[in-house]
């Protein structure tokens, strides 16, 4: 119930185009741990943040000179409003700037921020300038916008350690770039993304919801993921697989509408089976590209939904194991008859 109650949340948020969501310094912590190497000489852009207020500012400029950074660039999207009343533009966005050198300060007060000309939006053409200046970019952008952000990052071909939606891996321009091997999941996800900072006005769903000991609001929706270019440890790790297709086959439903089984689980992934396999979408948290090659998302041979005895799975992503060599027929039969000898063996027995 707590984490529909979240998920909630989430949604009512992106409907609304509130997307008030505050990373808590811990998770980036949790995260960024895995990338320091990454950082060297680099210019690190956190384009959705208040460097006054930010985490993920915080870090950067907490460990600059651990990272060997070259600058730290924030800025701040602010709301400009017009309607009847109030015909002018009332607010601007803004951004900072810290190179770490000495005398500098790292927490920005009203004399030290740079104003934009319009609101600072990720999109505007101030805040692309930016981003054309930076190596990196590492923030929680606006979940509503998720498409739009990761595709601009893509266009201006940027290095990116962002957070999301978990099912924003069934976003199909999301899904192309995981699947040409163009940005892959973090180390964190679900519950390892602890939960968000949320202002006065958001009500406090679920039984994971609190107040931290400094009177943050926290909600804790348990959906959420880490995309990224950079590399680390994670993706270069193999599945280790254990279950057995061959001789099992009844263990494995093949589909309605696709040359292909399902497997419910990861771990269940057979390691003899040189055909098409159908995995949870959580399965790319634990994907390696040396190991396993990505077919398509979702969709059977009459592109409807993957289906089993007329019913569909949750979405299920085909893959194909790289590793396991081709079985002839003859094996495969032998497989089946030695299944069907031990089934008679355990009858006789019953």
């Amino acid at each position: 119930m707590a984490r529909n109650a979240t998920n909630k949340l989430l949604q009512q948020a992106k409907k609304s185009k509130s997307d008030e969501f505050y990373t808590q310094l811990s998770d980036i912590e949790s995260e960024l741990q895995h990338y320091k190497n990454h950082f060297k000489d680099k210019v690190v852009y956190c384009n959705c943040d208040d460097a006054s207020i930010s985490n993920f500012f915080k870090y950067f400029a907490d460990n600059f000179k651990e990272l060997g950074l070259k600058k730290l660039i924030a800025s701040c999207y602010q709301e400009q409003k017009i309607d009847l009343f109030n015909t002018e533009e009332t607010e601007n966005g803004f951004f900072f700037e810290y190179t770490g050198q000495e005398g500098e300060t790292s927490s920005p007060n009203s004399n030290d921020i740079i104003y934009f000309k319009g609101d600072g939006d990720f999109r505007s053409p101030e805040s692309i300038e930016l981003l054309k200046q930076s190596d990196i970019v590492v923030t929680n952008p606006p979940f509503s916008l998720f498409r739009e952000y990761v595709a601009q990052l893509v266009k201006y071909d940027k290095k990116f350690l962002i957070i999301g939606n978990i099912n924003a891996i069934t976003y199909k321009e999301i899904f192309k770039l995981i699947k040409e091997n163009r940005a892959w999941l973090g180390i964190n996800l679900g519950r390892g993304v602890s939960g968000f900072i949320v202002p006065e006005h958001y009500e406090l769903y679920g039984t994971e919801a609190r107040i931290d000991s400094l009177g943050n609001r926290i909600v804790s929706p348990n959906n959420c993921l880490w995309l990224t270019n950079l590399d680390n440890f994670k993706r270069h790790e193999d599945i280790e697989l254990t279950r057995k297709y061959f001789g099992h086959e009844e263990e494995f439903p093949k589909y309605d509408n696709y040359d292909g089984i399902n497997v419910d689980r990861t771990e269940d992934i057979p390691f003899d089976y040189d055909g098409h396999i159908g995995v949870p979408i959580t399965f790319l948290h634990k994907f390696n590209p040396d190991q396993f090659e990505l077919i398509k998302f979702r969709k059977g041979s009459d592109d409807k939904d993957l289906s089993i005895g007329g019913k569909c799975p949750y979405f299920r992503i085909l893959i194909k194991n790289r590793r396991v060599k081709s079985i002839s027929q003859d094996d495969r039969k032998k497989a089946s008859r030695q299944q069907g000898i031990a089934k008679s063996g355990a009858e006789v027995l019953l």
